[in-house]
């Protein structure tokens, strides 16, 4: 035989030897990743809160009589003592209502109109009749008082409102003089007014001095609990975590309430179990408006290798070698996580040979394109060990730029739209009367993290949001 012949036998042998092998490598060796899920930053929510009170003040002067007179008007008397009595009938302006810090005043000017009458009294013994019935405020203009209240507010670390309720002294702005001796019975007059403020100052001590509010926040920690479906992205766990009132005042015709809230959301493709909790006390003041959240995504590796798999099953790579021709068919391929910031590529191939061969590259983000892509994606040592005894050709640049370029997932049209997504939401009527205002500043993605059990991409979302309340309807 020849040496062409013998070169000829030889190739075929080699060609006969290859078809017939079939490759499969062990798996990577999988290491722990340095990722932990609970590094995830808290996120902090603070959203101002404007509530027009213009429809309280309303109610409040519907609700609040504008006469007022003595016992048995006109008809009955007060008598003070033995020797005065007198009968009155008070109106009131309409209700001046201000607010500053956390305090409100509320307050009226009344107007009054007495008529009194007078006789001798000697320790305690009647001595003359009573006198003619001298007038004050009828035939001349009422006389007039201002009255106010000044209401401040509390909020405990207990979710209880304390409101201290604080009576002012009546302001008489013009004397009241009857007829018997010209007597100034202003004083009297105040004296009764007095206490019939401190009986109201009593009553409100008694119904709002203390309101608990725990339970109506306990229904909010619940909802903030609870696993919201957010229509074919997944799961939204909220897993709030603090709770918090920042700041409270009134200013003029308005009551703002600055809440905030700390979290740590999580969006998974697999429903997690809802949490209970008991709602922790407030937790202290933040001064950082808008919100900053954090919050990781975490993808399945069956979505990812289902996108490589509509771009690569079926692939052919022709190769030559020793002139004879050689071909690789991707089968399929499966993504999952290898530990330590990398990520393992399964291919099933067939063609010249078949079996499996694994991939490792690392998942990188490149801002400028908004684009996810594998970067650096190499043989494993293993499949590199197999390879090199049996089928190196495999080790041809062309099979793993074709991977790498597959292996790119575009993340810019998902921002957009999620932006114009959100801002939607954050700029709606809510219920009947409360709407929300709110602008996405930024969307930034700060980490990949290849789990073995799923993708973690951790993002920052940035921007503002309030709330305005114009005409919800109050009720007593």
């Amino acid at each position: 035989m020849n040496r062409k012949g013998i070169f000829v036998l030889s190739c075929l042998l080699c060609a006969l030897i290859s078809y017939s092998q079939k490759i499969n490598p062990a798996n990577p060796d999988l290491s722990p990743g340095n990722f932990k899920l609970d590094s995830l930053p808290t996120s902090e929510i603070n959203i101002p809160i404007q509530v027009n009170l213009k429809p309280l003040y309303a109610m409040a002067e519907k609700s609040v009589d504008t006469l007022f007179t003595s016992p048995g008007y006109p008809d009955g008397w007060v008598q003070d003592g033995c020797d005065i009595r007198y009968k009155y009938s008070f109106r009131r302006s309409p209700l001046r209502i201000n607010g500053s810090g956390n305090s409100m005043s509320l307050g009226f000017t009344g107007y009054y109109k007495i008529v009194g009458s007078t006789r001798v009294c000697v320790r305690g013994a009647v001595i003359s009749p009573w006198t003619p019935a001298c007038k004050c405020g009828f035939s001349e203009p009422e006389r007039r008082v201002n009255v106010s209240f000044t209401n401040t507010v509390n909020v405990q670390p207990d979710f209880k409102i304390k409101l201290a309720v604080k009576r002012n002294e009546p302001e008489a702005l013009d004397k009241c003089e009857v007829c018997f001796w010209g007597q100034d019975i202003t004083k009297q007059v105040m004296k009764g007014l007095t206490a019939e403020l401190d009986a109201a100052k009593k009553d409100l001590d008694k119904n709002y001095g203390t309101v608990d509010l725990k339970s109506r926040f306990q229904q909010v920690w619940n909802e903030l609990n609870k696993v919201y479906s957010l229509y074919g992205l997944g799961w939204l766990q909220i897993n709030p975590q603090k709770l918090r009132i920042n700041n409270l005042f009134v200013n003029k015709d308005s009551l703002n309430i600055y809440l905030g809230l700390t979290a740590k959301p999580v969006i998974g493709f697999e429903k997690p179990e809802e949490k209970r909790s008991s709602i922790p006390n407030m937790s202290g003041f933040v001064r950082q408006g808008g919100f900053s959240i954090f919050l990781d995504a975490q993808l399945n590796y069956d979505s990812l290798s289902m996108i490589m798999n509509q771009n690569l099953a079926g692939k052919q790579f022709d190769f030559k070698k020793a002139f004879i021709k050689k071909h690789f068919v991707i089968d399929s391929c499966k993504v999952y996580g290898g530990g330590f910031d990398k990520m393992v590529i399964k291919v099933n191939f067939s063609g010249t040979n078949t079996g499996v061969i694994y991939l490792t590259g690392k998942p990188v983000y490149d801002k400028e394109k908004r684009v996810i892509e594998v970067a650096d994606i190499d043989f494993d040592i293993k499949s590199k060990n197999i390879l090199l005894g049996s089928a190196d050709w495999l080790f041809d640049k062309k099979i793993t730029k074709e991977i790498a370029k597959n292996t790119r997932f575009e993340l810019g049209g998902y921002i957009d739209t999620a932006k114009v997504t959100l801002n939607e939401q954050l700029n709606r009527e809510l219920v009947s009367g409360v709407r929300s205002y709110g602008n996405i500043k930024d969307i930034q993605l700060i980490g990949i993290y290849p789990m073995q059990e799923h993708l973690v991409i951790r993002s920052n979302c940035t921007g503002e949001l309030s709330v305005k309340v114009e005409s919800i309807q109050f009720s007593l």
